[in-house]
């Protein structure tokens, strides 16, 4: 039947080439398009969020703050979103611009910090937009091997949900920074342990009709990426976020940077899901310093990029995986963030720029015929 199909394909092209009709263009492969969530945005649930809080509290810093965020004194904001409404108006925002998933940072679940995604899959709403896990290398090796299995039946019930973003076919997609973290004290004792523990959660999907994970490693070095993968036994590799060390410097450089990089982690011969940043720029942690950053420099930013430019970053990233399907075989791409704000990425509304950054990818995603299948009805303006 296959070469029968074949043939008759065949004379359909050769007729319509005949009678001057050429024969329609094929659809370009799909891309997914993802953004990544830190949901510590949720003031006294724990200190972490009275923290970054501080972190924008400075009158300048008020232009980062999200639709959700309030001012409540000249160097002084509440930035709380863990609210069941706004994750809905977050969905609504995030499903208009064409969005597929998002890749929730993870989180113990008695910590503040998964509040959002309880919230997100509390929401009568979420079918809207898929959702992924992105692990952290500490979280997931402490306790080693004691505390795996606990862990594992937590991530396969979340790949079971019929939202779980999925890639090449029924593969529930994973990301994984901070890979370097996953060995240590009070952590996984060898890498071969390690390894073991995430072909025991491969083993574990695959029994309960999950599906087998597609596990994306995050780091900085190609190189290093590329031996951690192949240690590890990953599928792929990319990045959380992006940095060049620019001093005060144009976000045409941190774009340019990026975009070098998808091609830098390609030359390894891993499959690569591309970055796509909006951003990077700390200076509000160095200047009101937080825990978990070590020294900083004040003068080490980007300058934010324009809608217009994040756009045209965007369709880069879609373009290259594209034209190189058998280095992107996961077919899609990760920006970063949807919310780190003091940070400095991110494509959350905000209260000065209101949708500027997601109408700016809404465009670009229609334009590339990649934007959302998900629709926008039935989902709270």
């Amino acid at each position: 039947m296959r070469g029968a199909a074949a043939f008759l394909l065949g004379c359909a092209t050769a007729a319509w080439a005949s009678a001057g009709v050429a024969p329609a263009a094929p659809e370009p492969e799909r891309v997914l398009v993802g953004a990544i969530r830190w949901d510590a945005w949720h003031g006294p649930a724990s200190e972490v969020g009275l923290i970054v809080e501080r972190t924008l509290a400075p009158a300048h810093w008020h232009y980062r703050l999200p639709f959700f965020g309030r001012v409540t004194g000249e160097n002084a904001v509440e930035v709380r979103g863990n609210t069941q409404e706004i994750m809905d108006q977050e969905i609504a925002f995030a499903q208009r611009a064409g969005l597929d998933y998002w890749a929730f940072v993870i989180y113990p679940e008695d910590n503040a910090l998964s509040l959002a995604l309880k919230l997100y899959l509390a929401s009568e709403y979420k079918h809207r937009i898929n959702f992924c896990l992105n692990l952290q290398g500490g979280w997931e090796g402490g306790g080693g091997r004691e505390a795996w299995p606990a862990k594992v039946r937590r991530y396969v019930e979340y790949f079971k949900e019929a939202s779980y973003q999925c890639v090449q076919g029924r593969r529930p997609l994973v990301y994984l920074y901070s890979v370097d973290g996953l060995v240590g004290e009070g952590r996984f004792a060898s890498w071969e342990e390690a390894r073991s523990a995430f072909d025991e959660l491969r083993a574990r999907a695959q029994a309960a009709g999950a599906g087998d994970p597609y596990i994306v490693a995050q780091g900085w070095s190609p190189e290093t990426l590329k031996e951690q993968a192949d240690t590890l036994g990953l599928d792929a590799i990319g990045a959380y976020a992006s940095n060049a060390g620019g001093l005060g410097a144009p976000y045409a450089e941190l774009a340019f940077h990026t975009e070098r990089w998808w091609d830098a982690f390609r030359a390894t011969g891993c499959d690569v899901v591309p970055l796509v940043s909006a951003g990077w720029d700390m200076r509000p942690r160095v200047e009101t310093p937080v825990p978990w950053v070590k020294g900083g420099n004040i003068q080490e930013y980007y300058e934010a990029p324009t809608a217009e430019e994040l756009g045209e970053h965007l369709e880069k990233a879609v373009t290259w995986c594209r034209r190189r399907p058998g280095s992107a075989k996961a077919h899609t791409v990760l920006i970063y963030a949807w919310n780190e704000f003091d940070e400095g990425g991110w494509i959350c509304p905000t209260l000065t720029e209101g949708t500027a950054r997601l109408d700016a990818i809404g465009r670009t995603l229609r334009d590339l015929g990649v934007g959302s299948p998900h629709g926008s009805h039935g989902v709270p303006k």
